[in-house]
């Protein structure tokens, strides 16, 4: 979201040099077709409407995340701020008024000039432009924001890449690791970090660079969704392992305070079960939703 708003900030610095730098090239009776306001009242409109328009996305987006956590489930509200759609718009308008803020400073110095006024109007231009089209995308992204349906329907959609990407890659690439395996164990060494959470993320390309590097094996016994604790084994490595290579090794875990949809199937099929739980109770009561999303389940498997 900073990143593209960053970028709009960086076009009106950019417009301001390519308007010292082309002015020179501009007819001198080309700007006189524009009036000598014309770029000053408009950008005060996209200054003042931008900022209006983003408050108003803030507290509607805040809303949709309310209605998410109380009517589905507060484990699915991430999937809703995660939205891209949502964090694409709220970027164009905070970036579209950034650069009016830009823009009318670069004015009040007079870095422009007369013609290079005639720049900063076709820049402004295509900023409105884009404007329109993004406020087109976002009143109708607006009416599906936060529903249950909506965000079930995300939740099965992230389920089912995650559970794509396990079957297209069973074990994360690796064998199999029986439980009980003799390997598992005394001599081979212990990986471990000193953080209580889940096992979000495990970067087996990683650790298969590592292995082969060390030529040695390395077993994994935290795969996400597990619950670890600095006395928990995240793996076991039948060779010698020094500092760097241990902290490399274990920088492979990623440990968070709450489950990733990811690379954790199991999460996505036990929030699922979650929602029709949900809809299920007494202070709810909607069997639709409990039966949507057993098809849901369904489709999953």
């Amino acid at each position: 979201m900073w990143f593209r708003a960053t970028l709009f900030s960086m076009a009106g610095v950019v417009t301001a040099l390519l308007a010292v730098a082309l002015s020179p090239y501009i007819p001198q009776e080309l700007p006189t077709k524009i009036g000598a306001d014309a770029v000053d009242k408009i950008l005060g409109i996209i200054a003042s409407s931008m900022l209006t328009v983003t408050t108003f996305s803030l507290s509607t987006m805040v809303s949709a995340y309310s209605a998410a956590t109380t009517n589905v489930t507060p484990r699915a509200t991430k999937l809703v701020m995660e939205d891209s759609t949502t964090q694409n718009v709220l970027a164009t308008f905070v970036g579209s008024f950034l650069f009016s803020l830009v823009g009318i400073i670069a004015l009040t110095t007079g870095a422009y000039g007369d013609r290079g006024r005639l720049i900063l109007f076709v820049v402004t231009i295509g900023v409105i432009v884009l404007i329109i089209v993004t406020l087109l995308r976002w009143i109708d992204h607006l009416s599906r924001l936060g529903r249950v349906t909506e965000t079930t329907e995300r939740v099965e959609r992230t389920t089912v890449e995650a559970l794509t990407a396990w079957v297209e890659t069973p074990n994360l690439g690796g064998h199999r690791l029986l439980e009980g395996d003799p390997r598992l164990g005394e001599p081979n060494a212990p990986i471990h970090q000193n953080e209580v959470g889940y096992v979000q993320h495990v970067d087996a390309t990683l650790l298969s660079e590592i292995a082969e590097e060390f030529d040695f094996d390395i077993f994994i016994v935290a795969i996400a969704g597990k619950l670890v604790a600095p006395n928990t084994p995240l793996a076991w490595v039948n060779g010698e392992v020094h500092d760097n290579v241990y902290e490399r090794i274990a920088s492979a875990f990623t440990i968070g305070n709450v489950r990733s949809f990811d690379q954790d199937p199991r999460f996505g099929a036990a929030v699922l079960s979650e929602i029709a739980s949900r809809a299920l109770s007494p202070a709810i009561n909607d069997p639709g939703t409990a039966i949507d999303v057993i098809s849901r389940a369904i489709r999953v498997l």
